[in-house]
């Protein structure tokens, strides 16, 4: 958006946190469940949870990753969240974003909205991770790049004719895209992201079938 030793780098595996979550905001690699990590991270956490269990059902979480931005505007701060769920067969995603409503109390609204995509509806998943070394000597993941990319063309674009006056059109499918640095999350977090774009990378086949 999105320790070593002996030379050879181990990715951070958070251990489940003990204890309730902390304050909005806080770190949420340390937390096992989605529950515990949404309320420790998102400033809307009973929205986003809502808004998920009501497509997952009882289904299982398997893996899932999370994002928020702050941005400033002429109307003070705006604060963007988002979800991506896997429970093994599907793809939720959520996303969250304060909106201007003068005739709302407090001047805002928070647009909530989630999307479901089945596994076998993903045609292309690319994961490119920044590889560099700790002040040791060990090598570390410096960040994560994660490509979700579907079959649905969502922007199509018309291409200039060639010598010969045959124009043709270039499509953009439909993608998500997930990033994790040491400046955004940290390690834990980056951890995190890899672990959830190996799950999917796993699971893909099995959504086709």
């Amino acid at each position: 958006m999105f320790g070593g030793g002996g030379g050879v780098w181990r990715a951070v595996r958070p251990r489940p946190a003990e204890g309730p979550p902390g304050a909005a905001g806080t770190d949420w690699a340390p937390y096992a469940r989605l529950r515990d990590a949404a309320h420790s991270y998102f400033l809307h956490a009973d929205v986003a949870l809502d808004a998920i269990a009501g497509v997952l059902g009882r289904r299982r979480v398997r893996g899932f990753t999370l994002e928020r931005v702050v941005d400033l505007t002429e109307n003070g701060a705006s604060v963007w969240q988002e979800a991506a769920v896997c429970d093994g067969k599907r793809l939720i995603l959520w996303h969250s974003e304060e909106v201007t409503d003068h005739e709302a109390p407090g001047g805002t609204v928070l647009d909530s909205s989630v999307q479901v995509l089945p596994l076998g509806a993903i045609g292309h998943i690319g994961m490119r991770t920044v590889v560099g070394r700790d002040e040791r000597g060990g090598r570390m993941n410096r960040g994560v790049y994660l490509v979700v990319a579907t079959g649905t063309v969502q922007e199509l674009s018309a291409v200039p004719a060639d010598d010969a006056g045959s124009a043709t059109a270039r499509f953009r499918p439909e993608a998500f895209r997930f990033s994790k640095s040491l400046d955004d999350g940290g390690p834990g977090q980056i951890a995190r992201l890899i672990d959830f774009g190996r799950l999917l990378g796993q699971l893909v086949p099995e959504g086709r079938r």
